[in-house]
């Protein structure tokens, strides 16, 4: 498709949408009747999505009529966290309800990472599973596969997410800037060919290695830092793999092999009550997007990944529409961090960013805690149930597993997720408070966090720097402790520590009171 065929759909689908806002009480005839118990619930995670990159965030040059009408129909926060501002951590968080920083190794997860999460460990998923929901995962894992040792390539990925309480899962293993591009069905290597093995290391197999250093000139993305170990679809990656020629993908299907598969999953499941956690590689880099979104927007790679993610969310919608499901459907559509530009491929992301702001009002992005890092696009959508409106109220990914549970009449074993929040009266009850403090990261056990208490933000950095805090990969020296008015300087420009220092002093004890 045209980028200019493309643009006139988009407009035709946000006309209906503008139409149709107005009538989201009426019942369509088509539709199951709302189920007056538990829902069936999907959440949508996306990758490096910042607050201003949607329309419905303030986005005027992308394009995302699917995702803003789930928050036309549903609740829009505006104080809506990842628990971290990094993958892998938030991840962990998220189906864990426990926060990452308490566990080691829960950085950024390399390519032949053994499982982050024991085997064992309550999730989201192994508690819906207990009331008899059907679980599955479909996307982007990057919590690492296997035991002690790590993944074992060649055979059985365990433990892994079948040992998290998932029923089923067709995933990415890593990131696709690492290697292997490769998809995981349950606990194999899809289509892995016994003659090919598929070695996965951190050194270079062979001196006559392929790599984005020896055949730079050879490849269709550039890339600009890291990023320039082995060769695969003409983009190098981080990591090196051989074998396993017959199950790599190509980079610009994986949209289409993610919705397909969510599609056949909740046709296969829509007569019983279903968990879906649909993890997105978008907008991550490489941004290299299928063929029919190439030009959507005039902001590069990085604003037709934006389009493509939207047409993701798109396709879940209307695989719940045919299956007349969207009246007892949950939909949860977060990020796991904020947004970042330049991350290791020239994709013009900086040079054709024009006057979109990717983190909205906020400071930051990913790799650090200021708002841009932490405080990303959050949408909760049940037609049946759910009343249109915005809200202010905190609410985090991590407070998922308790929600979640509470919505799905589940049991949270004894000592699980004990950093997560129920906050399901949120949903239906305007006036439900949502959390009263909240704590953030950065990767992994840095010592660099944010806490949060009503309008008042606490960030404490031990290193005393921050990366990417103007949306540009440049170390920044910072001080240890600073102290925003979030209400009165939403932009975190204005360090009051000193102004205010019986209060910092108050939340420093209790960010270190949460932390131990």
């Amino acid at each position: 498709m045209q980028a200019s065929s493309y643009k006139g759909v988009l407009r035709i689908v946000t006309i209906w949408i503008a139409l149709s806002v107005s009538h989201t009480g009426a019942q369509d005839p088509k539709q199951a009747k709302p189920d007056s118990g538990r829902p069936n619930m999907i959440v949508i995670l996306a990758d490096d999505l910042g607050y201003g990159d949607v329309g419905c965030y303030g986005a005027k040059t992308i394009p995302t009529p699917n995702i803003d009408r789930l928050a036309a129909e549903g609740i829009r926060f505006t104080s809506g966290y990842c628990s971290a501002s990094t993958c892998t951590p938030t991840r962990y968080s998220l189906l864990t309800g426990k926060y990452a920083f308490r566990q080691k190794g829960t950085g950024v997860a390399p390519p032949n990472s053994p499982s982050i999460i024991p085997a064992g460990t309550p999730t989201i998923a192994s508690v819906l599973r207990s009331a008899g929901y059907k679980t599955a995962v479909v996307g982007k894992w990057h919590l690492g596969l296997g035991g002690p040792q790590g993944p074992d390539w060649n055979g059985t990925l365990r433990p892994g997410p079948l040992d998290f309480g998932f029923d089923h899962c067709f995933l990415m293993p890593t990131t696709n800037d690492r290697v292997p591009q490769v998809f995981v069905q349950d606990d194999r290597v899809l289509g892995l060919d016994p003659d090919d093995p598929l070695w996965v290391g951190e050194n270079k197999p062979s001196e006559d290695h392929p790599t984005g250093v020896t055949h730079r000139a050879e490849l269709k993305m550039n890339w600009s830092h890291g990023h320039n170990a082995t060769i695969h679809n003409r983009v190098s990656r981080i990591g090196f793999y051989t074998g396993g020629h017959k199950a790599r993908f190509r980079d610009e299907d994986l949209s289409d092999h993610w919705v397909q598969e969510a599609d056949r999953w909740i046709r296969d499941h829509r007569h019983e009550p279903f968990f879906l956690y649909f993890c997105s590689h978008a907008i991550h880099v490489p941004r290299i997007v299928h063929e029919r979104f190439a030009g959507a927007t005039e902001h590069g790679p990085r604003g037709d990944a934006i389009v493509e993610f939207d047409w993701s969310v798109g396709q879940i919608l209307k695989t719940l529409e045919d299956c007349k499901l969207v009246q007892n459907t949950l939909v949860l559509v977060c990020s796991d961090n904020g947004p970042v530009l330049d991350d290791g491929y020239e994709d013009r992301a900086i040079e054709a960013l024009g006057d979109h702001d990717p983190n909205g009002p906020y400071r930051g992005g990913k790799y650090n805690v200021y708002e841009g890092g932490v405080r990303t696009p959050m949408i909760a959508w049940w037609p049946g149930r759910i009343s249109p409106r915005v809200s202010d109220k905190v609410i985090c990914t991590i407070d998922y597993p308790r929600t979640l549970a509470a919505l799905g009449q589940a049991v949270v074993p004894e000592g699980a997720c004990p950093d997560s929040v129920d906050l399901s009266r949120v949903f239906f009850d305007g006036n439900a408070p949502g959390r009263t403090s909240l704590v953030v990261q950065d990767n992994g056990q840095s010592g660099t966090y944010g806490y949060r208490e009503g309008k008042w933000k606490l960030i404490r950095s031990d290193s005393q720097r921050a990366n990417n805090v103007d949306l540009r990969l440049v170390p920044t020296k910072i001080p240890k402790y600073q102290l925003f008015d979030l209400e009165n300087d939403p932009g975190e420009l204005e360090n009051v520590v000193q102004d205010h220092r019986r209060l910092a002093d108050g939340m420093i004890q209790r960010l270190q009171e949460a932390i131990e």
